[in-house]
């Protein structure tokens, strides 16, 4: 397909909403305009007054290749962030093995390359023992570099002060931080056990992983990057006193950032209850007053960026008890409706909402051509349709390999009906387009 034309949308970009129709040609767009006729394209979608956003742009995602088939692949994952209007991710380097060499950076572009409908671009991975590979980076060749600053598998948590110290000085181009303190953390775990021994109830990990020990690393974090001048992104803040490390400026005048994560904005410490080790995550989804003040947030320059944290595990090992359960949730494929409910309840506006999922997204990572809806640009965009009775979660199928999600028990008052992948139908009708094949991701540093 080399034109396609969208008609009669609601279209959203740059803090402006506007009837438009949009003409796609060789994966770009090429007119935007009240009305296009004589396009000479083969295929017209009437969009009859959805909204047309441009595609979600998740900056973290775990989609788990190489090293963990039975929770997710390229193939699997990416089809789920399609069918959630995402049309580009960054995968993070915790796979087995670890991005923390180029040759595994080089294999896992090849496998995205082969196997992905969305848009992919790749985080580098830090050790205690890969700094000089680190410093020596293409700053053009990842989206960033990840620092687990918290406890994590394998060889991937730094906190010797030492290493910290020169990753923060010597990083060349953004650094993406994961803030726990472990000490922290093994402290208020061994407390917990001494109560519940080996029977720890899922509502405790909040209070195990909880605001003091997020608060005591992302200060760390922040701290450094001050001094040494590093462009810092903190990942999945969880708590109203983080919120206070960072500036409310436009993010072109800063160079701390911060993100918020689609889980930490819809659900709350009374969900464990309900859900278990469903919700289980790092860091914890804490209180109700920490969720409002995330949400809050999203209504300044405080918080930058809103991603999902994809992190997909089987059914059967989130049934384990609570030190045996992974953490991590399944998010991609209702990202967008999940987020439009804040939108359809008043707490967000939709111009908000595509400024923090789409065009910061491509700012911060100065990813080129892609983010907004202008004309020249990719044609990445997503048509979503109001759902006035509400949709139930339960009634698709869900395309991430683990088969489940939290949302299960939702019904979402928006849907996405179409996703453009450059330029190309990716998701249509409650269909992937298996044709579709998504790009590498640029950064123009």
């Amino acid at each position: 397909m080399t034109r396609l034309l969208i008609r009669n949308a609601r279209l959203v970009n740059e803090g402006q909403a506007f009837d438009a129709d949009v003409l796609v040609a060789n994966g770009r767009i090429e007119k935007i305009a009240g009305s296009i006729t004589n396009s000479n394209a083969p295929l017209a979608i009437d969009a009859q007054g959805q909204w047309l956003l441009p595609g979600m742009i998740d900056d973290q995602v775990h989609f788990r290749e190489p090293g963990a088939p039975e929770k997710g692949s390229f193939y699997s994952e990416s089809r789920a962030a399609v069918a959630g209007g995402i049309t580009s991710f960054m995968d993070m380097p915790n796979t087995r093995p670890a991005t923390l060499t180029l040759e595994a950076l080089a294999d896992k572009k090849r496998r995205a390359g082969l196997h992905s409908v969305a848009n992919y671009g790749f985080h580098f991975g830090v050790s205690n023992d890969n700094l000089d590979t680190v410093a020596a980076l293409d700053p053009r060749e990842v989206a960033g570099v990840k620092v687990f600053m918290g406890a994590s598998t394998g060889n991937m948590l730094v906190d010797d002060p030492r290493i910290l110290e020169r990753l923060f000085a010597e990083v060349p181009t953004i650094l993406l931080a994961h803030c726990e303190h472990t000490p922290s953390i093994l402290i208020n775990e061994q407390r917990l056990r001494e109560r519940f021994g080996d029977h720890i109830p899922a509502v405790a990990h909040p209070l195990i992983r909880d605001a003091e020990a997020c608060y005591r690393s992302s200060s760390l974090a922040v701290e450094l990057a001050r001094r040494h001048g590093t462009r810092l992104h903190v990942l999945h803040l969880t708590s109203a006193r983080e919120l206070a490390l960072f500036e409310d400026k436009p993010l072109a005048d800063k160079r701390i950032s911060a993100e918020v994560c689609v889980h930490h904005l819809l659900f709350d410490d009374r969900d464990y209850a309900r859900l278990g080790h469903q919700i289980k995550c790092n860091p914890a989804i804490k209180t109700q007053a920490d969720r409002d003040a995330l949400r809050q947030a999203l209504l300044s320059d405080r918080l930058d960026v809103i991603g999902t944290d994809h992190a997909p595990h089987t059914w059967a090992q989130k049934q384990l008890a609570y030190r045996e359960a992974p953490s991590g949730l399944p998010l991609v494929q209702h990202a967008l409706p999940a987020l439009m409910e804040l939108v359809a309840d008043g707490l967000l506006p939709i111009a908000t909402l595509v400024a923090k999922t789409s065009h910061r997204v491509a700012d911060l990572f100065a990813i080129p051509d892609r983010g907004y809806v202008r004309e020249g640009y990719w044609a990445d965009l997503v048509l979503i349709k109001a759902e006035p009775e509400g949709k139930p979660v339960s009634d698709e199928p869900i395309l991430a390999r683990c088969g489940w999600t939290p949302f299960a028990e939702r019904r979402f008052r928006h849907s996405v009906t179409t996703t453009l992948v450059s330029g190309h139908l990716a998701w249509h009708n409650g269909q992937v387009v298996e044709s579709c094949q998504g790009l590498p991701l640029h950064f123009l540093r």
